[in-house]
Formats: structure tokens, sequence, C-alpha cells
């Protein structure tokens, strides 16, 4: 459930905000929407946000080599999403995996998240990959076979589920879909449980373009669907990245019995999660998608109240309070595509979860002041800036710095 307060005679903040152009117009915020807490689990879709990581802004050291986290920000936002009835995506790319948080540090959240999740009973499960093996033409398929043995053995020592992520090295080493059938097949033999795979478009990371051995996306999945079908009793379900909703519904029609189909399409998700089937949810077949997104780390408490409404049967509900999230995320997510994360930890500091827009490897640099001032105003507009007078000081203190006066 949500509603806006009622204003009465307050003042909402005005600002004056950069358009593209670089002109300023001034932006008078709306009333902030109260989002309500679910009081049990979420029931009708499993959905997971893809959680960002903070990093310790006072760290002096190397920050593309040597990052390091402000722990208790990290973790905070991991309970944060779990108060909404969220599950984490843990070291994912959200967390900027390959993009200045690399396996040692990931290493280190891994250990810390399992062990906030088993405190406050919150689900998660985590990336494991072979972004510690360094790139060069030498790599074989053994070389990435045992990277992902040592991450996948990593995760489940510490009883996590494991998210198995698209490999830059597999793409590099990989000659065509028999080696990556050879390569699945190893480490879903081997797992102590079943996993998520990873299907991360090359528009999130230029170096995963021609995944499963083509680039001929049809032909591609049907590789990834042979994969899964042969070892389906070890795949909880597959996560997909490519932003393409017509490619997703043909491949979810084609899952074996039990598999998920998690939707990382940040571009369609409201109509992919909803499906075909209405408010039905596991027993309506293949006919709506599961999530794993980044998008729900800067949208939760939308996202939840969305899902808490198919719980009821409330399409319309749903629809309420998620339609107005997707032209946020669609400007967050738009080319350069692996950006993203700028926009969705610069929410979070609007919405005062982190003391600071720091990033890992300076990446708060990847968007212009312009793209930060529209994210701004679709952020309220959508009724996610849960304090308006905070956000606009925020907004302020980063268009001072940017030389807006």
């Amino acid at each position: 459930m949500l509603r806006r307060y009622i204003g009465g005679d307050a003042m909402l903040p005005t600002l004056r905000l950069p358009r593209p152009d670089g002109t300023l117009e001034p932006y008078v915020m709306r009333e902030p929407v109260v989002w309500t807490a679910p009081t049990g689990p979420i029931q009708s879709r499993v959905a997971y946000a893809a959680a960002h990581v903070v990093c310790d802004p006072l760290a002096d050291c190397d920050p593309l080599s040597q990052p390091r986290l402000d722990w208790e920000a990290t973790l905070s936002y991991r309970r944060y999403l779990w108060s909404f009835g969220l599950a984490v995506a843990e070291a994912m790319d959200t967390a900027q995996r390959g993009m200045g948080l690399g396996w040692p540090a990931a290493r280190e959240l891994i250990r810390r998240s399992s062990g906030e999740a088993r405190a406050t009973g919150g689900m998660i499960a985590f990336g494991a990959g072979t972004d510690h093996l360094l790139p060069g033409e030498r790599v074989t398929l053994d070389d990435v076979a045992r990277a992902y043995e040592e991450q996948v053995g990593y995760v489940e020592r510490h009883g996590g589920r494991v998210i198995l992520m698209a490999s830059q090295a597999l793409a590099r080493a990989a000659r065509g879909p028999d080696d990556y059938r050879r390569v699945y097949g190893t480490i879903l033999r081997q797992a102590s449980r079943p996993v998520i795979l990873h299907w991360l478009g090359d528009m999130f990371d230029s170096e995963l373009a021609g995944y499963w051995g083509t680039r001929d996306v049809r032909a591609a999945m049907h590789v990834c669907l042979d994969v899964i079908r042969e070892h389906h009793t070890k795949v909880d379900g597959i996560k997909i990245s490519l932003l393409d909703a017509e490619r997703e519904i043909e491949m979810r029609a084609l899952l074996p019995d039990g598999v998920r189909m998690y939707t990382g399409d940040d571009l369609n998700y409201d109509r992919l999660i909803l499906g075909e089937g209405g408010a039905g949810g596991a027993g309506d077949g293949h006919r709506h998608s599961d999530a794993l997104l980044g998008i729900f780390d800067a949208i939760a408490p939308a996202a939840s109240a969305a899902l808490q409404a198919l719980d009821r049967g409330d399409v319309a509900g749903y629809r309420r309070a998620l339609a107005p999230s997707v032209a946020l995320s669609r400007h967050i997510f738009q080319p350069p595509t692996y950006a993203y994360k700028t926009g969705v930890v610069f929410l979070a500091y609007l919405n005062g979860h982190q003391t600071h827009f720091r990033m890992l490897g300076g990446a708060e640099s990847w968007r212009s002041v312009p793209h930060l001032a529209e994210l701004f105003r679709r952020a309220d507009c959508a009724g996610l800036l849960g304090d308006p007078e905070r956000a606009a000081e925020r907004m302020r203190r980063l268009l001072a710095l940017a030389g807006v006066e």
C-alpha cells in the first residue's frame, strides 16, 4: 500500500536543475510517498535486488586496485532491502564486480553479507565467476573451469546459493558452443544445490559479445537451453539481461518445468514480472518472470509495494506502484548501460543511505550532471525520494560542486 502525504500549507523544496542543453529551470518537488513494508514474506514472485556497495571515501589507497568498502553502510543497505521483503543478489555487477570490485574484496563481501543474512533471516544468493583470472591468450578452458570451481566452492562453503556469472575469460577462450557446454556441464555437475545461471548481454559488458559461442541471439538461446535441459536438476533458474522482452518471453516458454526465468530486463521488468498470467504465482507455468534486477536496489519500496499487491491479486495496485518507476529505470540504464551503477548509488545518496556520492574507481564520474538532474526529477515523480528536504539539499551540493549556483 502507498499514499501521498497531504502537504497542507507546507512548502515543498524548489531548486534550479540543468537541462541537457545546459540551461537551468526551476523544479518544484512533489509530496513524498509513504511505502508500506510487508508483514511477511512475499509469495507471488521470487525477487532479488542486485545490491550496490558503499566505498570508504576516506581510505587512502589506490581506488582501482585496492578498493575499500564502508562495511557498515554496505551491510545496512542489505538490511534495508530485506526489510522490504526482497532477496539480495550479492557481489554481482551492480556491486561493480569487475569494474572496481575484485575477487579479494568480493570474497570479504560474500563472507560478511552471508553472516548478515543468517542473523536477519534474509534471502541471499552470491555471484561466482572467473574474474580473478588475468586476461590473456594462455587462459584455457580448464583454467576457466578451475576458476569457477574456486569461486563456487567459496560461496557454497558459506552456505550460499550460487549465481553462476557470465565469464569474460570463457568468452575469450571458447571456440564454439561445445566449449560452453563443456565448462558449464563441469561446474553444474559439481554444484551442491541448484544454481542461477547468468546471461549478461554485451550492452552491459562488451567482452561478453558472442556468449554461448555465437553472435546469433536465438542460436545462443538454444545453446543455453541445451545446458539447462541436460542439467535441469542443478538449475534453479536463469537470469537474462538482454534488454529484449520478446526474446525473454520466447525463452521463458521453453524452459523445463521447475526452472525459473529471472528477468534482468531493467527496461521492461514491469510487464515481464506481471506476465500473461496476471497475479498468478508459482502454479501458472512459465507465464511470468521472477526478478533479479539492479534497478530493484534503487526502487525497493515501489518494487515491494507492487509485489505485495500481486500477493493480494491486485493487478491495478501492482501497476500503480511499479509503472512510475519504469521511466526512472530507463533513464538510469540508458547507454552506456554499464554506467547504470552511478545512478543507483546516486539515488541511495539522495535518500540518505550513505553520507557521500563516491564510488569504487571514481565511477561517480560516469554520468553527467544533467543526467543526474533528470534522474532526480524522475525519482521524485516516482515517489522514490523519501525526504524532499534532504534530497534537495544533496542535489544542491552536487550542483554547487559542478559550478552550478
